[in-house]
């Protein structure tokens, strides 16, 4: 009897060091992204407004868009997630960030301290980034006023508090391959737009019972995070409007049912009025091109 108690132990033990290390963070490596790199912040503004980096990180009520102090709140199934201060000050933001612990953050979900980042931080879709937008944003960043403000913690109970899960999940839903398939120059603008940076996905597309995105149902539409409403499918068998009609969208807000954007989307919109006309066209030509009820082969 002791003897087979004491092999039970052991494979637990084994297990419980499997576990260990499948969930430890996955850094890049070391020789990646060094701080010596050389970014263009004009390039960087461009890819920041394209992310919608200050839609979601500046003080709620502010009308200082570009001061990331933190703050604003994201109910969700698993908890409250409260952006953070991602203002250049060296204590209460990233200032003593280097490139590399930037690069981490954006394409790994892992901080410089080597603790996994919640997903409401949508690095499910920044890993597409291309590493040079990644080095121009942090220039970019660097340039904007520090905030004093720290951040405040997440409100989120157990077992979600155990970061470490977050390793486990990672390896079933952090996945740097494009959803979508794209031939044209067009189409992979508008797919690196949707996919990648303007991270569409993460709120028009359904998430199974752990907050997985699932894939299978792309952008055919979802509940609201915090419980009110649903978002709106993007699909062609859902959305009729032409491409002129999403581009027009983008720009101003209005619908060809002359309504207009509410919630959220209002900073997105206001994100794509500032891109150029051809990246609007680009994300009209791809969703078009979405097959019909957002199912991949």
């Amino acid at each position: 009897m002791r003897g087979l108690l004491g092999f039970l132990v052991l494979l637990a033990a084994l297990a419980g060091g499997a576990v260990w290390m499948i969930s430890a963070p996955d850094r890049l490596p070391a020789g990646e992204f060094a701080d010596d790199a050389g970014g263009d912040p004009v390039h960087g503004e461009t890819v920041f407004t394209a992310a919608g980096c200050a839609s979601c990180h500046h003080a709620p009520e502010s009308e200082d868009k570009l001061v990331l102090a933190g703050g604003q709140r994201f109910a969700s199934d698993f908890g409250t997630f409260i952006a953070p201060n991602i203002s250049p000050h060296p204590q209460a933001g990233i200032g003593a960030w280097s490139l590399h612990d930037f690069a981490n953050a954006l394409l790994r979900g892992v901080s410089p301290e080597g603790r996994h980042y919640y997903p409401a931080f949508p690095y499910t879709s920044y890993i597409r980034m291309a590493p040079q937008d990644v080095v121009d944003l942090w220039s970019y960043i660097r340039t904007l006023p520090e905030a004093e403000s720290p951040s405040q913690p997440h409100e989120v109970g157990f077992p979600f508090n155990l970061r470490r899960g977050l390793g486990l999940w990672k390896q079933l839903y952090l996945d740097p391959a494009w959803i979508t398939a794209a031939e044209t120059d067009e189409a992979r603008r508008g797919r690196y737009l949707v996919e990648a940076l303007a991270h569409c996905g993460e709120c028009h597309t359904p998430r199974d019972r752990f907050g997985g995105l699932q894939r299978d149902t792309w952008l055919t539409g979802a509940p609201a995070p915090d419980g009110k409403g649903s978002i709106p499918a993007l699909t062609p068998d859902k959305l009729s409007w032409s491409a002129e009609d999403i581009a027009y969208y983008l720009e101003t807000g209005f619908t060809p049912d002359y309504d207009s954007a509410g919630g959220h989307m209002v900073e997105v919109i206001d994100n794509f009025a500032q891109l150029p006309a051809e990246d609007r066209a680009a994300v009209a030509a791809y969703v078009k091109a979405l097959p019909e009820g957002g199912i991949m082969d």
